[in-house]
Parts: C-alpha cells; structure tokens; sequence
C-alpha cells in the first residue's frame, strides 16, 4: 500500500487509453508520453499497459507501507527517498516506511511511476485511467488527494525476480537501485528548442503560402493556457487563404488545429474525440513523448515530413522498444542466477 501525504500539483492514475469508445463520446484519455510510461512498467516487470501514476511538474509527497518495486521515467522532477536522491529510468526497491518527495522541475514536464504489480483501482471501459472532466476511472475518478491509499496488484515472475536482485543489495538502506539503467536514446529530447516532426494536414492547403512556411520554419512557444486536452500555441498568426466552413470530423493524439484567430492548438490525451477547426498538420507518433514533455514557456520548432518516413519511424521505434523489453529480461535473468 501507498499512501499519498501531498498530492502535487496533478496526479493521476493513467494506462495507455481507453480505446473502443469514441463513436460513443468518451475520450481515449491515457499517458501523455507513452514511451516513458511503457519503459517505466518494463523496469518493474509489468505488462506496458498496466496503471502508472502521471506526475506533472510538482510531483507529489507519498509513503510507502510495504517493500514496494518502483521506476521513476519521463521528466526529471528531482525524486527523493528520505533526503537521498533517486536516479530516473532504472529499477528501484523502496522499503516499508520510506518517504518519496519530489522537488523542483529540472527537465520536461511529466514523470512516470510504476509500480510491480501496478495500482490496484478497477478499470472502466476495459481501462484504468482517469478521466479527470467525467469523474471516471483511476482512483475514483480524481487526481490523488492528501490521505489517498493505493494498493497494488500481483507482481509477475520477473517483478519477483528483480525485487529478489534488489533485496540482497538493500541491507539497512532505504531503497536500492539498480547498477544499469537504459539508452539515452528512449529519452526525450531536453533542447531548449527541440524540434517535433509533423505531417501536413488534412486542409493545409487551406492556408496562406505564407502561412504554411511560417510553421516549418518558425517557433511556436506553449501558453499557460494548456493542460492534458491540448497546448494553445503562440507565435506567428497562420491564416486561411479565404473563410471555410467544415464540419467536424476525427481527431487525434497531435493533431495541430488552427481556430479563426490564427494560434494552432495540439490535441493531446485528454482531446474531444471529433473537432471543426481546419487541420494544418499532424505530429509523428514518433515525437509525441517530446510534445508532451514541453510546459508553458517551451517553445518549439515543427519539421516537416512525410507519412512514408512518420511511419518508418514509428516502426523504428517499436523494434528498439521491443529490443529493450528483451534486453531487460534477459539481464534480470542472467543476474538472478
């Protein structure tokens, strides 16, 4: 059991999504950076779809009442275990009674903890995330609030065996982490400025000339005005080359609308499931974990390029993932005996 003592600023239970509904209204809802939450479940043995904990910039202070397996992955929210430091994207065993904390945002926005087991909370539509607007999913359909007590679920063989490597290296300390950790190139970018890559849209050709360059070859920072539906964007006004009506169609994860008044919008996890405003472009999967690790003040400069290459990426990448979840398998595995 876990027991939440400050909440932080927005925590919530989150899986991968809740598919299948949209037709009925209901958002997909899950992760904002998928490649962070599904690491930080393979560090701790899990399935990459069970319940994570999102932690957005100010995380939150917790107890842990039971020797508990954990990964911290995603933005680096300075994690601390009684006082000592926690390093990010590793397995880490916590012992019962020991105090995690979090402190200032160093890097990105968002940081994933899981746990071996996962968070035991029921799923609502065949997932476990919080739909924070309609009050459902996670622990009880909430962000986590002071007192809050989260159990956990039933670790599987390699959480067992990990927690097993771990243990001996524990003695009278407070947590134990693991020697190796994983490649720098399953984190995402903390440039300044990175660059995200975007195909064009669906009524891009709805824009100016001028228009269409700006957003290849200019910045666009995050306003505060921006949470897990969307980012509002701000920088140079994209305008259409004459007024259209349209009618409101499917959207998704990073897709870049444009209302009348010129600053583009991403839709992020939390979207409405259909919208009207003309589509200038649509981020790459690939770079939807870089997107979604950016905080009011980032800026950002969107590259253009093709479906072809978006889709080679994106399979590029589920090799390396898959590659990784072999990997860290087959350590634990070589050090279990």
């Amino acid at each position: 059991m876990i027991k939440i003592t400050k909440p932080g600023l927005l925590t919530s239970v989150q899986d991968l999504g809740r598919y299948g509904f949209q037709k009925y209204g209901v958002i997909t809802s899950g992760v904002m950076d998928t490649t962070a939450h599904r690491i930080a479940n393979s560090l701790v043995g899990n399935d990459e779809n069970e319940a994570t904990l999102e932690l957005t910039l100010l995380g939150p202070d917790m107890e842990f009442q039971e020797d508990t397996l954990i990964s911290i992955c995603g933005g680096n929210l300075s994690p601390s275990i009684d006082g000592k430091p926690v390093k990010l994207w590793r397995s880490v065993l916590v012992s019962a009674g020991s105090k995690l904390k979090f402190g200032g945002c160093k890097t990105g926005c968002r940081a994933y903890l899981a746990v071996a087991g996962g968070f035991g909370v029921p799923e609502v539509m065949n997932s476990k995330s919080t739909y924070l607007r309609a009050g459902i999913g996670g622990h009880n359909g909430k962000a986590l609030q002071n007192d809050d007590e989260l159990s956990m679920g039933e670790p599987s063989e390699l959480s067992r065996s990990i927690y097993k490597i771990l243990a001996a290296e524990l003695h009278e300390n407070k947590f134990a982490e693991m020697q190796w950790t994983i490649s720098s190139d399953f984190i995402a970018s903390s440039a300044s400025k990175p660059q995200v890559r975007v195909m064009k849209g669906r009524q891009y050709d709805w824009f100016t000339t001028e228009s269409q360059m700006k957003l290849f070859t200019e910045h666009f920072e995050v306003t505060s005005q921006s949470d897990r539906m969307g980012y509002r964007l701000k920088g140079p006004e994209l305008i259409l080359q004459e007024k259209q009506e349209m009618l409101s169609e499917a959207v998704s994860f990073g897709t870049i609308q444009v209302p009348s008044e010129g600053n583009p919008i991403v839709l992020l996890a939390d979207r409405q499931t259909t919208g009207g405003y003309p589509k200038i472009g649509q981020i790459a999967t690939v770079d939807l974990s870089i997107m979604a690790q950016l905080k009011p003040g980032d800026k950002v400069q969107f590259v253009e390029v093709s479906h072809e290459v978006a889709q080679q990426l994106y399979l590029d990448r589920e090799k390396k993932i898959h590659q990784l979840k072999q990997g860290i398998a087959l350590k634990i595995r070589q050090e279990s005996k």
